[in-house]
């Protein structure tokens, strides 16, 4: 929770200092609902949220204010079909299920390994990495 605190403070610092955006209800609120959930919501996820408590609130208002946290880094957003949001901008992994849908977050160590590997065979210079297993989840199993 002090990390989640810390991590909002450095967001709403950066975002008034070096994006010169004002800081906003709706922004502020879009990122605490994304904070607070333990799921990998979509924008139209968060925007049935949000809308219960926000009645004046657009989708368009969302994807804006989305875009804007995503690019100062106060979460990811997923690459797929569906564009998803994280609020744990932590360095760490994905497991997705292909028959539902669902993405979870995996804590594990990092594989920095992988990334000297990728340096020495590409002659780039590596600056992080994404790894997203998929499979099939335990309920998905059971039916």
């Amino acid at each position: 929770m002090v990390i989640t605190q810390i991590i909002f403070l450095r967001w709403r610092r950066e975002l008034q200092i070096k994006q010169k955006l004002r800081t906003t209800r709706q922004r502020e609120m879009i990122l605490e609902e994304i904070k607070g959930m333990c799921t990998h919501p979509s924008a139209d996820e968060i925007y049935d949220r949000l809308r219960k408590k926000i009645t004046r609130i657009s989708l368009g208002t969302i994807y804006r204010n989305l875009e804007i946290l995503v690019g100062i880094g106060a979460i990811q957003k997923l690459d797929g079909p569906l564009k998803r949001y994280d609020g744990n901008i932590i360095p760490h992994y994905h497991v997705k299920c292909t028959e539902c849908g669902k993405i979870e977050d995996v804590q594990m160590e990092q594989f920095h390994e992988i990334e000297e590997s990728f340096r020495k065979k590409t002659n780039y210079t590596i600056t992080g990495h994404n790894l997203d297993c998929i499979g099939t989840c335990p309920e998905c199993q059971r039916l």
